[in-house]
């Protein structure tokens, strides 16, 4: 069946029964959900129906259930669209992403339905499972660290018959057709390097949390930085809230290698942890940027420590914002190319950071 003659189908359904919902036609049709809502779309835009959550109503039938309202308020073409958002649970870091997608929807008269991502696949299956059922029109996806195995998550994403974009998120070898927007945390990772190389830095540690679902690319985007740069890897110190040990063991062996004066600058991953390592620092008597150089990563509470930081600032609102644009224009327009958004993030200078020089200097 052609797409026109789909669509008049569509339409002598919506007449006949005043309302249908976008999953009922679709089965009735033996056509995917995308395709139903793509056609409810062209007839929206064409003033024929009205678009609802989930499907579409006659004009008269929106009319009379006081639904759409007068006809220069309904929304126009491109509006009107549900995205699901999953995101994984807690954290600092996921609330600026969330904001960039609530302002960009909200600009653009879209509705967001919120979900936590679960401790499993299984559980994210059913989430997605529930959104889908309700009627989204995509899914944005930002999936618990950890979350495996991941090839497996990828295949089932890329098999589902909404478009879906993954936040912040890398895409491996079974993404399909599934997209993504994400900030280029190794290319944040190669600008606090380059900074502290310019100090006059020679080796430069890696303090990092051992569970976040940046810390590779962090990783990655360090060392390819250090071999541009001739300079050796420095030691690399993982954060990991999951062994049970107590903060101060976390940072007991790399306060040690300062003190002794083996480290002299350090890329620490994230905000919190370069606070709270300042403070064993000072404990120890050793000061910042004097006794070590710190850039930290994420820059959510950097500059209210006692020493503010220099620090790495990943675009978050702007991912979110980025993600509801492409989704947007992955609905409109489903045979447009996919899309691999990177945005660069920022080096914001303040205190932390100092040229490198001779004997340490003690509080």
């Amino acid at each position: 069946m052609l797409a026109e003659e789909r669509r008049e189908v569509l339409l002598r359904l919506i007449e006949r029964r005043g309302s249908v919902k976008v999953t009922d036609v679709a089965e009735e049709m033996g056509v995917s959900a995308v395709t139903v809502r793509q056609d409810v779309r062209d007839l929206a835009g064409r003033g024929l129906v009205v678009r609802v959550h989930g499907g579409a109503m006659s004009p008269g039938a929106a009319r009379a259930a006081d639904v759409a309202g007068p006809a220069a308020a309904r929304p126009a073409a491109g509006q009107g669209d549900v995205l699901g958002l999953i995101v994984p649970p807690g954290g600092y870091y996921y609330p600026e992403i969330i904001r960039g997608v609530q302002d960009a929807a909200r600009a653009h008269g879209v509705r967001v339905v919120l979900a936590v991502s679960g401790e499993t696949l299984t559980d994210n299956q059913e989430q997605v499972r529930r959104l889908i059922a309700a009627g989204v029109d995509g899914l944005l996806l930002m999936p618990r660290a950890g979350l495996e195995p991941a090839e497996v998550a990828e295949e089932w994403l890329a098999g589902l018959d909404v478009p879906v974009v993954l936040v912040d998120r890398r895409v491996g070898g079974q993404a399909g057709r599934l997209e993504r927007v994400a900030s280029d945390h190794a290319h944040g990772a190669g600008l606090a390097v380059r900074h502290l190389a310019g100090l006059g830095h020679g080796l430069i540690a890696l303090v990092a949390r051992a569970e976040s679902p940046n810390t590779p690319l962090i990783r990655e985007g360090y060392a390819a930085a250090c071999r541009a740069l001739g300079l050796p890897e420095g030691p690399e110190y993982a954060i990991d809230p999951a062994d049970g040990a107590a903060p101060a063991e976390w940072f007991e062996e790399f306060v040690e290698v300062v003190e002794a004066g083996g480290v002299r600058a350090a890329l620490v991953h994230n905000d919190l942890d370069a606070v709270a390592l300042i403070g064993f620092l000072q404990a120890r008597g050793l000061r910042v940027p004097e006794d070590l150089a710190i850039v930290t990563y994420d820059d959510e509470v950097a500059e209210l420590g006692d020493v503010p930081l220099t620090a790495v600032a990943p675009p978050k609102r702007a991912v979110g914002a980025w993600a509801v644009d492409l989704m947007r224009r992955r609905i409109a327009e489903p045979a447009a190319p996919l899309a691999e958004l990177l945005l660069r993030p920022e080096l914001r200078v303040r205190d932390s950071c100092g040229a490198s020089s001779g004997p340490r200097r003690r509080v």
